[in-house]
């Protein structure tokens, strides 16, 4: 674990230097590139996963990979997108193995515990349990399965949270993980609250608790219900807006000093905890007991628009783009390279629909890949999760219209060395 002030100097300066350039995002993969570097390659693999013929995948709102390198996705059967005829939808837990051969499939309503209404999150510990958040209408709750879908535990009740001082609840989280040096489990706790949140993975008792900075996270003045909204029953109308991005009402240095949106967080094997607050538009780095370090801005202010043609799902492509340009959120997910040091962290870039390479240590973006908006191969719409399995290889989930899962395969370093 770093946590020596020395290193705590070095990461601010680090971030300090990438100001300028984390400010504005608004680049292609070419230009992110940084000369004199390696960055990883990959390459979509269009026949991975193989899911049974008899289902249809609803959105795919989160994956994980354990150390088996099977790979696990969570999917939304009650919001199919393209419903099929004759088709129900899969089952909200699905695993299936490197190759992308179905495994398993588990999840639903069920005795002795409370499914969420909107599920969101999955990880694999390395004992084996399944651990599942959901941020639907009243998911105060996380809860804990065998592989096989035997129910363990439950932390939280449906319907019972009472903010961000609430030790006992959640409140619509967006992401679970697991530090096994610790033997603790990280939630996201970011749609109806705006924290982080830990409890031990075997008793479920509440550990601790933060906010952006470190702070103390706190509840807004106001909540109100969005129109249009689904899920959540709390949200912030006092929140940044994209309007405010950059203007003097806004601390170019730091931004909001309350999370927005906790989208995900995740523990690098050095203990350093990174956490996605994505509707702030940026990544924060803290100790594995909640000291902030750093952080670092993805896509901030207002981007250029579409120039697009042709169609994308029956509309104007320019339109579809432009709708996620225009969305405040950015940082969605992150995770690491699996080679011990995790030299590099991956970022969702949700405007750009797109993951950028950083290094992992300094924050430095070095590039890029994914190509963009569309239903391609290689293309997102809308990406909300990610993960590497051991050989490096790159899986995304999406949600909305594209409601599927893409592999990349590892294809080795590229040197970025201008000519």
């Amino acid at each position: 674990m770093l946590q020596t002030k020395s290193i705590r100097v070095l990461l601010a300066a680090s971030v300090a230097l990438l100001g300028l350039v984390a400010l504005r995002m608004d680049t292609t993969a070419a230009e992110l590139a940084v000369p004199g570097r390696e960055i990883p390659t990959f390459q979509v693999d269009p026949s991975w996963p193989t899911i049974p013929s008899k289902w249809v995948l609803g959105p795919v709102s989160g994956l994980t990979v354990d150390s088996n390198d099977h790979v696990w996705v969570i999917t939304r059967p009650r919001e199919v997108v393209r419903p099929v005829e004759g088709k129900p939808a899969a089952p909200p837990i699905m695993e299936f193995d490197a190759a992308g051969t179905f495994i398993q499939g588990w999840g639903g309503p069920g005795q002795g515990y409370e499914w969420p209404n909107a599920e969101h999150g999955v990880t694999v510990d390395s004992k084996g349990f399944v651990w599942i958040a959901g941020r639907g209408k009243d998911d105060n709750q996380i809860l804990k399965f065998t592989r096989d879908g035997k129910f363990v535990m439950q932390i939280g009740r449906s319907a019972q949270s009472k903010g961000n001082s609430d030790t006992t609840n959640v409140n619509l989280p967006a992401d679970v993980t697991y530090y096994a040096k610790t033997n603790e489990i990280f939630v996201a706790d970011g749609y109806g609250n705006r924290r982080v949140i830990v409890f031990d993975a075997d008793s479920g008792k509440f550990k601790r608790m933060w906010g952006a900075f470190g702070n103390a996270p706190t509840d807004p003045n106001r909540w109100r219900i969005p129109e249009g909204w689904r899920g959540a029953v709390g949200y912030d109308p006092n929140k940044w807006t994209d309007d405010a991005e950059g203007g003097d009402s806004l601390d170019a240095q730091q931004g909001p000093q309350q999370f927005a949106n906790v989208h995900s967080v995740r523990i690098a094997n050095d203990g350093l905890v990174y956490v996605c607050d994505r509707s702030n538009q940026r990544v924060q780095v803290f100790t594995i007991d909640g000291e902030y370090l750093a952080q670092v801005f993805i896509s901030r202010g207002h981007m250029t628009p579409s120039k697009a043609t042709g169609t994308l799902f029956g509309k104007p492509r320019r339109d579809v783009e432009n709708e996620v340009l225009k969305s405040a959120e950015t940082a969605s997910r992150i995770t690491f390279s699996p080679d011990p040091q995790q030299r590099f962290l991956y970022v969702l870039d949700r405007r750009h629909q797109r993951i950028l390479i950083l290094i992992r240590k300094s924050l430095e973006i070095v590039g890029s890949f994914g190509d963009g908006v569309g239903d391609a191969p290689g293309q997102f719409y809308i990406m909300h999760d990610m993960a590497t399995d051991s050989h490096n290889n790159f899986y995304t989930a999406e949600i909305n219209e594209n409601s599927r899962v893409q592999k990349f395969v590892f294809k080795g370093m590229r040197s970025t060395r201008a000519n």
